[in-house]
This record gives structure tokens, sequence and C-alpha cells, in this order.
């Protein structure tokens, strides 16, 4: 597993991100196709002694449990200084709805309520989930940049946006002497090619490192067009994304078929290797829900696209409405 640097920064982490929103308890939270702790003990083991240290949760992931199934576990088979954990703040928790948002109030409590869940001091990357339009930015950005100061984050990252709000986001931190934010997490797949409009463009010329959610689509792009899961049945953000678009996607999905029986690779390997040759892609987050998922993930490191391969992958695209920044 090779170690990237997260942009320009000096944070340097696995080329694959581990994504725990499939570990959490399914009666909590609004998941119920995620795993519970005992189904998910062995996935993380086995992703860490593969070599992905980079993990990525949320403290709105299962109302919280994702955390603690974390904090209980990873500190058990893994040193703090081999690990590089990230997380979110911005949802609404079930037991504290006035806590949402990224109020200053909200900010401080939020960090404090991670950690204790996460059975850690500090988290390696603290990260803005959504925007928040009722809070301002500077308001935002100076709890952050106090948070760091504090020693619970040691850097910052922010998740969907549009480009001019996080470009603002970035101005307020630099003219005040705050911590800016040193990456981004933003939808990338080859079903969903917005970002590479504005926000892609604005990453790489600040340097800012990009961690892409969903890089297979949430599983479209890891198997045949009409193949249904657990998941795919039982995911209602899965259809808010892209039930819009499905005459293009099926297109594009078969792309990735034929390419992939070109090459021998999986589908989901072939995806996969499409963002990870992305500029300005540090490590993609990958869901693991199954020790196969997590086979296919690592095999298809090796992988490398020619500019023909991507060329055929990006043809049938079109244009799709803006999704995932709410």
């Amino acid at each position: 597993m090779r170690m990237k640097r997260l942009g320009a920064s000096g944070l340097q982490v696995s080329e694959l991100c581990l994504g725990c929103m499939t570990y959490g308890e399914p009666a909590r939270g609004g998941h119920p196709w995620t795993l519970g702790v005992e189904e998910s003990r062995p996935l993380i083991r086995a992703a860490v002694e593969a070599g992905i240290t980079f993990l990525d949760t949320a403290n709105v992931y299962s109302d919280g449990s994702s955390e603690e199934i974390l904090g209980d576990y990873l500190w058990t088979i893994a040193r703090r200084d081999e690990i590089v954990l990230a997380t979110k703040v911005h949802g609404v928790m079930e037991a504290e709805p006035h806590m949402a948002g990224l109020s200053r109030r909200a900010i401080l409590h939020n960090i404090d309520a991670s950690l204790r869940r996460l059975k850690t001091d500090h988290v390696d990357l603290y990260q803005i989930h959504r925007w928040d339009p009722d809070t301002p930015i500077a308001e935002t950005m100076e709890a952050l940049h106090d948070v760091v100061r504090a020693g619970k984050a040691r850097y910052l990252g922010a998740s969907s946006m549009y480009a001019w709000q996080f470009a603002k986001a970035q101005e307020v931190a630099r003219a005040n002497g705050w911590s800016p934010f040193v990456s981004m997490q933003n939808q990338i797949n080859l079903i969903y090619r917005e970002e590479e409009r504005e926000m892609v463009p604005l990453c790489l010329d600040q340097g800012v490192g990009m961690i892409p959610w969903s890089p297979i689509a949430r599983g479209r792009l890891a198997r045949p067009w009409g193949a249904v899961t657990v998941r795919s049945g039982t995911d209602a953000y899965m259809r808010v994304l892209y039930d819009r678009t499905t005459d293009a996607d099926r297109r594009v999905v078969d792309t990735v078929e034929a390419v992939a029986a070109e090459v021998g690779r999986s589908m989901a390997q072939v995806a996969l290797a499409w963002v990870r040759q992305k500029a300005g892609v540090t490590a993609p987050i990958i869901g693991v829900s199954r020790m196969a998922q997590l086979t296919d993930a690592l095999g298809g490191l090796s992988l490398v696209l020619t500019p023909e391969q991507v060329a055929l992958l990006e043809a049938p695209y079109v244009p799709h409405a803006v999704a995932g920044h709410d």
C-alpha cells in the first residue's frame, strides 16, 4: 500500500481510505443496510492489516454508532500513531437535534462528543460534512481553527458543496490567519462528474487534496445494469443521487462492463482505477461490506487504464443536475 501526501499538506495517508459509513448499528440512524459490531470488526481488521490506515467516518453515521464501533475496536489492533482517523460534523444527531449545523456551539460540542465515541484525544482530519447556510462562515472557520489550536484535530477538511462556497471559506480562513481546509471530500465517479467543472480545478489550483466519496457510485458501477443487492434495495439516498439519470448512466455502466471484460478485471476495479488516476485525487473512499470487496479493491491497485480506455469510459457521460450538496 503506497502512502500519498494529502494535497499540499504534510499529512501522509494510504492510497485507499476505508469509508466507515458501512459500520454501524442498523437500528440506529437511517442506514438499515449497515453492519453491526461483530460483522464490522473482521473487515476493519483486514483493511488495516492490508495497509489501509486512513479511515473516514462521521458523527451522524448510524447516529454515532459508527464512531463507537471504531473507538471500541480500532485501538485494540493498531497504535494511535499508525492510523489517520477522519470524522465529520454538521448533521442531526437523534438525541441532540439542537446541536446540528456549523455554529461555534455545535462544532465545539460535537468534536468532544466524537472524541469520546472514538476513544481518542484527537482526530487527524476534522471535516465539515456540508455547508451551513444559517451560520456565518467566519464563525465556522474560527471555531474549526480553535479545534486545531486546542489539539483536538490535526487538519481540517470539507465535503460536498459548491466551489464558490469552498473558495469563500478558504479566503476567510487565510484573511484571518486561521487554519484552512487541506482536503475536499466530494463525489467523483464515472456517472457523476459534475465536480470536474469547478471544484476539481479549484482544488488543483489551490493544492487541496481530494478524497472522493462513492467512487463506484454506491455499487452501481460494480455490477451489470439491473443487478440488485440488499443495499441498492434499501439505500434511499442512492435513489436521490442517481435515479434521475438512469438512461444515461446505463450507457456508462455498460461501457465499464465492456472495458472490464477487455482487461480481464472486475467492473469495480475499472471504475476505481478511473478515479485513482484523476489529477488531484489522493485516496478514494471505499465502502466494504464483504471480504471479497476488500480483496477486489486491493487487487485493483495495480490496474492502470490507458488514455484510450479512459476516453472510452468517459464518452457516454452527459451533464447531470448537481447532487449530493445538501
